[in-house]
């Protein structure tokens, strides 16, 4: 069928999706890479972090034992410094995260920021398109990726916990320290482990985006012929255009054969006109030239207007083939036409007499 797209997307219907903010890009690739950033980074700052957590605890309850009451300047002041704590604590992991997260989605849109998707549509208000994306093919893909994805995590976590069980009696011989060192090494372990399945998931939704955006920007045969007559021109007016051209050539060429000082034949097929002003140009110049009907036109403008006619075939088709219109003929025709010109130019020598 005509409307059935089943056609490759073209560059210029990517570019225009492009810049309406349709780009192809997998938000479990960032997601899962956020997540492990944040784990792994927590990792590296986690002695950092309990430090400051430890010390602004041990500094809050001394200020507790000091102060009978507590002004608004106090508890502004209280407040500033739990803000400062909490940058301290948090901020380092939150940019890690988030980097992580800007980095991988500009990677996949590759640097796109175009603010067609963030303009407001009347039909996102309507409650029947929301329930048509939701039992849609893709509504229940992602319905079925989310349920199959939780389902697998939450085995892989089940399984490696089960292993760490029997150790959490041991952390109540622990300080405090020790019992969040222990804590943190679980989980980092469990993390790791699911960040197996975790990446495998995520490479499976980015194959699966790829198809499904490639799928939806599929084009109908129709579509790219209307697409080639935008871009390239409708082909019948560009015909039109082409054969108007060529008559234009063709009248200014006509106009030329009066001019010319000889026209080579062959004797129906083939005709060149050549005209030689010494003053002008370096050699014969092809003024005209044609083939079948346009030749016997040539020659009969030629006759009209007294023009001398010579029969010489491979000569007429040697420049035919060789010369442009309004070209100098090359060197290798120099001494044929010579002869040519010198023939025409005593016989006008002697209709002068």
């Amino acid at each position: 069928m005509a409307g059935e797209k089943t056609e490759k997307a073209t560059p210029k219907r990517k570019q225009d999706e492009r810049k309406k903010g349709n780009v192809f890009q997998s938000h479990e690739v960032v997601m899962v890479a956020g997540l492990l950033a944040s784990f792994y980074g927590l990792k590296l700052l986690g002695p950092f972090t309990l430090q400051t957590l430890e010390t602004s605890v041990a500094q809050f309850f001394l200020l507790a034992g000091e102060f009978e009451e507590i002004s608004i300047q106090e508890c502004r002041q209280l407040f500033i410094d739990g803000f400062i704590i909490f940058v301290k604590a948090a901020l380092p992991l939150l940019l890690i995260s988030g980097l992580v997260a800007v980095i991988l989605t500009l990677a996949q849109t590759k640097l796109l920021f175009s603010m067609k998707s963030l303009a407001f549509k009347a039909n996102r208000l309507n409650p029947l398109s929301g329930l048509k994306k939701i039992i849609s093919l893709r509504g229940m893909v992602e319905m079925l990726k989310a349920v199959s994805k939780i389902l697998i995590l939450g085995y892989i976590v089940y399984t490696v916990f089960v292993e760490y069980i029997p150790q959490l009696p041991r952390l109540m011989d622990m300080n405090l320290g020790q019992a969040a060192a222990q804590t943190g090494s679980m989980i980092l372990d469990i993390v790791s482990t699911v960040a197996i399945a975790a990446a495998a998931v995520a490479a499976a939704d980015y194959i699966y985006q790829w198809w499904d955006y490639e799928k939806n920007l599929r084009m109908s045969k129709q579509e790219l012929k209307e697409e080639y007559k935008q871009s390239e021109g409708d082909p019948q007016v560009k015909g039109k255009i082409r054969e108007r051209q060529q008559a234009q050539a063709r009248r200014r060429m006509m106009q030329s054969v009066p001019e010319a000082d000889v026209i080579i034949r062959n004797p129906t097929h083939y005709a060149v006109a050549v005209r030689y002003i010494p003053e002008k140009n370096n050699a014969p110049v092809v003024v005209a030239k044609g083939v079948d009907s346009l030749a016997l036109k040539i020659v009969a403008v030629g006759e009209e207007h007294g023009v001398t006619i010579m029969e010489n075939r491979p000569l007429a088709r040697g420049l035919y083939e060789a010369v442009d219109i309004d070209r100098e003929i090359p060197e290798n025709y120099y001494q044929a036409v010579a002869e040519v010109l010198a023939f025409v130019y005593s016989l006008k020598q002697k209709d002068l007499k």
